[in-house]
């Protein structure tokens, strides 16, 4: 008996490291190709975008004077210096729909969006003379694509630059002292992964801002450091959001954070780490069984149930980047519960295969192995498994007379 255990410890040993050599694999086929297909998501797609509302200036020249001195006398000299000056940004009325879109690149799922964008600003010249005005937005993005571009201020004619420059598109337009200029402003675009909207650079401070935003998914989150709407309603397919602001100085952004979907890649590397456990659970099983009914399991059976299991993980690591993750995973468990069931139904016929190996291994293989798609809960799913096993194996082996057991094992092996 004992040198059983020792040749299956042998077996369960070899095999757990099989494991971590494919958790290995699967963990480098998933993050040491994700910077290069990453940047093909983002070509095709775009980056993160952070859009920043529009800045308003007018320059003009003043003169200045300097002293200087010459062969001791003083001498004022004058220059004229060219001085730019803001105009206010009074108000802010902005509107964003967010269409989530996941795309699968490899072992991995890139949270890609479109983005509907539309604002009228309200811009004021609050200078005591008329002022010609230099109004520039900037783009969310250097690489995205801009369709339907909007830029152009409410009943009058400007002047706009006819291409971007730096990244922002430019208007000029001379405004009355104290006029108040509607600007309106709107593109569709694309991004990736979180969609930001900076008051300015540093700490700023903003006027009658209103933003609301629709969007087609649930699960809203917002990063840290972002501010959270003020108000929240839900949506057949999503969330409006509303953020109010009457006079707001502040550090932060408003952010949101598209959300992830079950990543294959990261989900075959830990369920291949976790398998030692599902097979030591299924080994103790199949030999306490065996054990109480006088079923002779010899090394050799373990070492095919063995790699019956593993085909599971392997078959699962490969089949994830080429169907939905849930049809490989099914695809992986009915293969691996087929060789079982089929292999131990020759050896010790029908009721032990399906009731006792197939039984355990649905459990343990299957079962657990799927706990780790509820995010949160793998933890809880497996110490409960554990805790119904411990107690389905203490009631069925109570009455079992141990010493008995293995004197008739041992007397039966030195026949």
């Amino acid at each position: 008996m004992i040198k059983r255990l020792i040749a299956i410890g042998f077996i369960f040993g070899c095999t757990s490291i099989a494991w971590l050599v494919l958790a290995g694999a699967t963990s480098s086929r998933t993050y040491t190709v994700d910077a290069s297909l990453r940047s093909q998501v983002e070509r095709v797609w775009g980056a993160p975008q952070t859009q920043l509302p529009p800045a308003g200036a007018w320059s003009e020249l003043v003169k200045r004077s300097v002293d200087t001195w010459a062969s001791g006398r003083k001498k004022v000299e004058w220059y004229e210096e060219r001085v730019t000056q803001p105009a206010t940004l009074d108000a802010s009325n902005i509107n964003v729909a967010l269409k989530l879109e996941h795309r699968q690149k490899g072992l991995l799922w890139y949270a890609t969006y479109g983005v509907d964008f539309a604002a009228t600003y309200t811009l004021v010249n609050e200078a005591s003379a008329s002022r010609e005005l230099e109004i520039a937005l900037p783009f969310p993005s250097k690489d995205a694509l801009f369709d339907d571009l909007r830029f152009e201020i409410e009943g009058r004619p400007w002047l706009a630059a006819p291409e971007p420059v730096d990244g922002r598109i430019v208007g000029r337009i001379t405004a009355a002292p104290g006029e108040r200029l509607l600007l309106h402003a709107g593109y569709r675009s694309q991004g990736l992964d979180r969609w930001t909207y900076r008051f300015g650079a540093g700490i700023a401070q903003v006027r009658n801002f209103r933003l609301n935003m629709r969007t087609n998914f649930a699960a809203i989150d917002f990063p840290e450091g972002s501010i959270s709407p003020g108000h929240k309603e839900r949506t057949e397919s999503g969330w409006t959001l509303r953020w109010d602001f009457r006079r707001l100085v502040s550090g932060v952004n408003i952010a949101i954070t598209m959300p992830d979907k079950l990543q294959p890649g990261p989900l075959a590397t830990q369920i291949a780490g976790f398998a030692p456990v599902s097979l030591f659970f299924f080994i103790v099983v199949l030999l306490t069984i065996g054990i109480v009914r006088g079923v002779e399991l010899h090394p050799m059976h373990f070492f095919f149930l063995a790699a019956a299991f593993f085909s599971f993980h392997l078959l699962f690591a490969y089949l994830a980047d080429q169907v939905s993750i849930h049809a490989a995973f099914v695809v992986a468990a009915v293969t691996s519960l087929a060789l079982v069931i089929s292999y131990l139904r020759v050896v010790f016929g029908n009721r032990f295969a399906f009731f006792a190996a197939g039984g355990a291994q649905l459990v343990y293989l299957v079962l657990f192995s799927y706990a780790f798609f509820f995010r949160g809960l793998t933890g809880l799913a497996i110490t409960i498994g554990a805790i119904v096993t411990l107690f389905v194996l203490m009631q069925a082996t109570a009455k079992t007379r141990w010493g008995e057991v293995f004197a008739a094992r041992a007397a039966a092996g030195a026949r």
